[in-house]
């Protein structure tokens, strides 16, 4: 007779079965009663909507978003798909945020599909769906991206409430930033006869710096008969420069962000010192505040069943508080990873001080200060040597939070863009607050973000001749909070705050974090 352990084992399998078949949405009937009920005892899926679930974490500790936040997109497309066939997407609002790379997870995200019925339905933690009853476009103005059926970045920009330009400018300006030409939102708008959304969206590629394009709009839509007056929906100006070549959003998305928020961490930082003239006594004082750095937070990945956890249970090794040898023996490799990463960095110090551009030294050792955090965890085979590569290969998720870190694809894309504004940036304060929260927003690693994103802050730090700062472990939860903020909001203001404080009590002489 089997004992409980197989049987677990056994349910586990069957959930592995669909994760490698790419199921995230788990339809009540795609397990059997005993696996299902069995899982769910112990802790492996959760239902998220009735009869449907996902798969979690045993560990998880209850409350713990993570879950549902890492798979939301993936189960929102299997869920409707199963519901309505290929006989729905998103509204035309979600659809321009996705375009412009969004991927936060909306409160609520609105639903169309003829075969709806106006109704709306609740899930975890205060999110929903509205499905509304609705035509949707034609084909020809439909996309899908990784299952999500959504308007094309077109029919999107004709189709959006105007007021979406004002909420949510940076998506909007990124999605603009995708148009090379006019000439597919031309076609929607003279079939449509739309010389007032033709104004709009011509003032609003003008504001763009994307002249061109408005032009061609407006002397179009003229000589087909069309009285257009340009307006502009957009509060502010635009008065940088985007790439007009540009893949993917995620490059010009970094700089609309970065001319949003430089302005608030101003408001709110302590005045840079300014280079020390005793580089040596600065070192010392870094290689003083070490033990007292010495903490880190943890990114959280989606959870999947491995064959490693199958075998482990099969053989009642596994036990739902994690194996206590491994937590202690991860934790002692971090450790000394932290103690090598820090002298790396404190390298990179050194050659700022020296008068080396700061963004141009964090571009170029940043890799060597992820290969010293975690090289003792490949020393002793908590690790691949392919972790140590460079960016990662596959999607990260951060624990609690609402924000969706770029894909593999747009982290490549991006992380030169965070250099070249680091390298660009005259404000030591703006390289320090946005540098720090550019890095995680895009996530590069599997695991370390956080440990990378406060060594970055402090290498900008010095560049200022700020000292090296603590973000105490007693105010995490704050600390975490004004980063998610700034990250699904855009509002930068409370993490700058947050920073500035602490940079101004250390200035003043006051400790603000104890061992």
């Amino acid at each position: 007779m089997a004992t409980p352990s197989e049987k677990l084992a056994d349910s586990l399998d069957k959930l592995k079965q669909l994760q490698d078949n790419g199921v995230i949405a788990i339809k009540a009937d795609a397990l059997s009663r005993t696996h299902r009920e069995r899982l769910l005892k112990n802790g492996f899926i959760e239902e998220v909507h009735k009869g449907w679930y996902i798969a979690a974490s045993p560990q998880a500790i209850k409350g713990d978003s993570t879950t549902w936040y890492s798979s939301y997109w993936g189960f929102c497309a299997q869920f409707l798909t199963d519901r309505f066939g290929q006989n729905w997407c998103v509204s035309p609002e979600q659809s321009l945020l996705l375009h412009g790379g969004n991927t936060t997870v909306p409160p609520q995200m609105i639903i169309r599909s003829p075969e709806s019925n106006n109704y709306k339905i609740n899930l975890p933690y205060n999110t929903s769906l509205f499905l509304m009853r609705g035509n949707l476009p034609p084909i020809a103005e439909r996309n899908e991206k990784e299952g999500i059926r959504m308007y094309s970045l077109a029919a999107s920009l004709v189709r959006a409430s105007p007021i979406t330009f004002i909420n949510y400018p940076i998506d909007v300006r990124t999605a603009l930033s995708l148009v090379s030409d006019a000439s597919s939102i031309l076609a929607l708008l003279l079939d449509g006869g739309h010389s007032t959304i033709a104004g709009r969206i011509a003032g609003a590629f003008r504001n763009n710096n994307q002249g061109r394009i408005a032009e061609n709009i407006i002397k179009t839509m003229q000589r087909a008969g069309y009285d257009v007056r340009e307006s502009d929906p957009f509060e502010i100006k635009l008065i940088i420069s985007l790439s007009g070549r540009a893949h993917s959003p995620y490059g010009n998305r970094i700089k609309l962000m970065w001319q949003a928020m430089r302005d608030k961490v101003l408001q709110h930082f302590p005045a840079a010192p300014g280079l020390p003239t005793d580089k040596k006594a600065y070192l010392q004082a870094v290689e003083k505040i070490y033990v007292t750095d010495a903490y880190h937070s943890l990114s959280i990945e989606k959870y999947k069943v491995t064959p490693e956890l199958i075998e482990r249970v099969r053989k009642g090794t596994w036990n739902s508080k994690g194996n206590e040898e491994d937590r202690k023996q991860r934790d002692a490799m971090a450790a000394r990873g932290y103690w090598d990463a820090f002298q790396v960095v404190e390298h990179s110090i050194g050659r700022i001080l020296e008068g080396k551009n700061p963004g141009k030294v964090a571009d170029e050792d940043h890799g060597e200060w992820f290969a010293a955090l975690f090289g003792p965890g490949v020393t002793v085979g908590l690790l691949k040597p392919s972790d140590l590569s460079g960016y990662r290969n596959h999607q990260v998720y951060i624990g609690r939070s609402m924000h969706t870190p770029l894909n593999i694809e747009a982290v490549r894309d991006s992380m030169p863009v965070l250099f070249e504004l680091l390298a660009e940036e005259n404000e030591a304060s703006v390289r320090a607050v946005l540098g720090h929260f550019v890095f995680v927003f895009i996530h590069p690693y599997m695991d370390g973000n956080g440990r990378m994103g406060r060594f970055l802050m402090n290498v900008m730090l010095a560049s200022g001749g700020y000292l090296w700062t603590v973000i105490p472990v007693e105010r995490r939860e704050e600390y975490m909070q004004t980063l998610e903020m700034a990250s699904v909001g855009q509002d930068i203001e409370p993490f700058a705050k947050f920073l500035g404080w602490l940079v101004g009590e250390g200035i003043k002489g006051i400790p603000v974090a104890k061992i």
